[in-house]
């Protein structure tokens, strides 16, 4: 059976590249194509495809967004990212946001391939060539960071917006111990500022932040 194919993807180049390596393989068929998020919702619902791939990097948007509005939609459709980002964090707010598949767009033919025939057939199974090393660095910097009780939860409010009185006030203590916590969590971060320890927390898995807006972050969910 012909896996139906929707391309969502600003770069020229890439729809080029995906048109000429599913001309080659008869088993996939690009049914529809779109440069940004906006056009995406129309295209899926009109092509009704088997699998859409979907850039980080959306001129309109955010990629991972949109492959989260899709999956809220579509529970059987196989989500493919394609990114030229390959950061860690990338990989798991990929993995959180139920997508299929996560792939390199410098990745070798058959990876790309296979990612979307995997797609196809197990939509809700994630796949990534690099997530057992990614998933090795995170254990390992949570276990070279290892943060109190107590600092995971100043992480938390200062996710939260709170600020150093705030803080205190929330978990009972004094300016001065609270002043000391935020201190000792920057120094094991190796932060100087708030906005720093969050993109810290989030790029070694420490919180999951989904960004409502360019610079802003939502409630993290602080992992076990």
């Amino acid at each position: 059976m012909t896996i139906r194919l929707v391309v969502i993807e600003n770069q020229t180049l890439v729809r080029y590249a995906l048109r000429e390596l599913t001309s080659r393989n008869p088993d996939i068929e690009i049914v529809a194509e779109c440069h940004s998020a906006a056009e995406a919702a129309q295209a899926v619902s009109q092509a009704r495809p088997d699998v859409v791939t979907v850039s980080v990097n959306m001129p309109d948007g955010d990629g991972l967004q949109l492959a989260r509005e899709l999956r809220d939609r579509y529970d059987s459709l196989g989500i493919v990212i394609l990114t030229s980002r390959g950061e860690d964090d990338v990989l798991f707010r990929a993995l959180e946001t139920g997508v299929s598949a996560f792939v390199d767009e410098t990745a070798p033919v058959e990876e790309v391939l296979g990612a979307i025939r995997h797609s196809a057939v197990a939509a809700s199974s994630f796949t990534a060539s690099g997530l057992a090393t990614a998933l090795t660095r995170r254990r390992e910097s949570r276990e070279r960071l290892a943060l109190s009780p107590r600092e995971v939860e100043v992480l938390r409010l200062l996710c939260d917006g709170l600020s150093v009185p705030a803080i205190a006030a929330r978990m009972f203590i004094s300016y001065s111990t609270a002043k000391t916590y935020v201190a000792r969590l920057y120094q094991k971060l190796g932060v100087a500022n708030r906005a720093q320890a969050l993109m810290v927390a989030v790029q070694h898995g420490l919180i999951s932040c989904e960004p409502e807006a360019a610079g802003a972050f939502a409630r993290p969910s602080i992992p076990a």
